[in-house]
């Protein structure tokens, strides 16, 4: 799909919130009603927050006497109907399931960084969906989060902002966007204000996005902030390949790779011949007993698997062993490592049926022992 977001059947808009509860209406009408916005009409939107930001979201937002949200969509009916209620109201919670009050401490904070995570996450699955994130709201770490967040799983039609308002309406507590009728607002200082001169507007922010060195698994499960920015770091990191045949260890750089003993076998064989300077070979070339060997140091000379896979190739290498070990390997690999698979995963050269096969890792990226 394009990756103009106001294409998009499914249109999310995420914020995180704190005590102020109306960045949520600013930043919508921003979005969609304000001179310059660009046009992106959400169909749904989700807050994260804590059990005191509900309260006051719920409160000022969506009580069906004078809630914000009610009157911006009555004001500008362009906006439409994003689905928005307590439901998509979402409370960061302790690791024992008990909803933050607020976030004042380290532990806190790395609560609300998996929370931030684990949602950015999930709203970045849907292939059909274009994502718009907030980062105005909430306390300073909540907005950093949310930021880094989105930088590791956004996606082309994904977009990040803040939303910027004008003096003196910024943080006054009555002003929640400029209503079509314009209002007079007091401060504290009992200065008259005109809703008329507020201006509401909206600053995307550029990021770097990171998803493709994400492994499946944290993009279709439970997403944790430090194993997801841990998996961004490894992708990013020179290879190295570290593998102890006693042990039955492999190490793609800091991450431990579990191979079954054939597929670590087949993988010390493939970086043997690259240490060797011999890293691209066709079946035809391939030595069976050199592979034999490393097998036998894996599974000793007494396992029965290795005798039954010495009978299968007492005339040397077949062509169905070859290719389905390699197609074997590099699913595994796939599996754990995700993108950062990449330059551990077997290189092809030449056309068929002449293709070659081989590590393309430099020797001095590789341990064997």
């Amino acid at each position: 799909m394009i990756a103009d977001p106001a294409r998009y059947p499914r249109r999310i808009l995420l914020a995180v919130t704190g005590l102020s509860p109306q960045v949520l209406t600013e930043t919508l009408y921003a979005l969609t009603a304000a001179p310059s916005a660009p046009g992106f009409m959400p169909t749904e939107i989700h807050l994260l927050t804590t059990t005191m930001g509900k309260d006051l979201a719920r409160t000022a937002l969506l009580h069906p006497d004078g809630g914000h949200f009610h009157a911006l969509l009555a004001d500008y009916p362009q906006i439409g109907q994003p689905a928005f209620d307590e439901n998509r109201i979402h409370v960061i919670r302790k690791a024992d399931g008990t909803p933050l009050p607020d976030i004042r401490t380290p532990e806190e904070n790395a609560c609300a960084a998996d929370a931030i995570t684990a949602l950015v996450a999930e709203l970045t699955r849907d292939e059909d969906a274009a994502l718009h994130v907030s980062i105005a709201g909430g306390r300073k770490t909540m907005g950093f989060y949310l930021g880094y967040a989105f930088s590791l799983y956004a996606r082309p039609q994904d977009r990040l902002s803040h939303v910027l308002v004008s003096s003196p309406f910024e943080n006054h507590p009555e002003f929640f966007f400029p209503p079509a009728t314009p209002r007079r607002l007091t401060t504290r200082d009992n200065t008259h204000l005109d809703t008329a001169t507020a201006a509401v507007t909206l600053a995307e922010i550029p990021v770097v996005r990171l998803r493709h060195g994400l492994p499946a698994r944290l993009l279709h499960g439970q997403a944790g902030f430090n194993d997801t920015v841990i998996a961004v770091q490894e992708s990013l990191a020179p290879p190295r390949l570290d593998i102890d045949l006693s042990a039955r260890r492999v190490m793609c750089g800091n991450r431990a790779v579990q191979l079954p003993p054939a597929r670590l076998a087949w993988l010390a064989w493939w970086a043997t011949l690259a240490r060797a300077g011999r890293p691209m070979l066709h079946w035809r070339d391939a030595d069976a007993k050199s592979y034999l060997e490393i097998y036998a140091r894996v599974v000793g000379r007494d396992a029965d698997a290795l005798e039954q896979t010495a009978k299968r190739l007492h005339e040397g290498m077949e062509k169905d062993f070859f290719e389905q070990n390699n197609a074997k390997l590099e699913r595994a690999l796939h599996d754990q490592l995700g993108p950062a698979a990449k330059p551990y995963l077997l290189d092809r050269s030449g056309k068929r049926p002449h293709t070659r096969r081989g590590l393309s890792l430099p020797a001095t990226a590789i341990t064997i022992s």
